[in-house]
């Protein structure tokens, strides 16, 4: 639920405003990083939560497995064909997100400065905007 309207909904001109905050990571990266700075990444992402909950930004997180447990799934001539490993070659890989409903893309700017990995030096947030969104309780059957 975002904040500013009686349906829990925000709206700009009648738009929602959702945004994706990602956060992409290598892997190696992230093993690098010393136990300390690990804790505190953990301890700031619990508070952002608590930030973003209690204003009603907050939609949904997730953060994801490591991309070596991933599987990619193809269809050829009809069989499914199932290979390991992530669909891309790369070093950064989508580790987690925020679904947040702001008033607008500012806000949403300020709360992406607020998530601990933006102040770790080789890490960032990526802001992007929705253009559609639904879940099971919005597809009728």
């Amino acid at each position: 639920m975002g904040a500013g309207r009686p349906d829990g909904g925000s709206q700009q001109k009648g738009i929602a405003m959702k945004y994706l905050l990602i956060m992409h990571n290598n892997p190696e990266f992230i093993r690098s990083l010393p136990e300390e700075t690990m804790k505190a990444i953990g301890a700031g992402h619990g508070a952002f939560m608590d930030t973003i909950r209690e204003s009603g930004e907050l939609i949904v997180t997730q953060a994801l497995a490591d991309p070596s447990t991933s599987r990619v799934v193809r269809v050829h001539d009809g069989a499914r064909v199932v290979t390991d490993g992530p669909y891309l070659e790369a070093k950064e890989y989508l580790g987690g997100y925020y679904l947040v409903d702001v008033e607008n893309e500012e806000r949403a700017l300020e709360l992406a400065a607020m998530i601990p990995d933006a102040s770790v030096e080789g890490l960032a947030i990526e802001v992007r905007a929705v253009m559609f969104s639904a879940g099971a309780e919005d597809v009728s059957g």
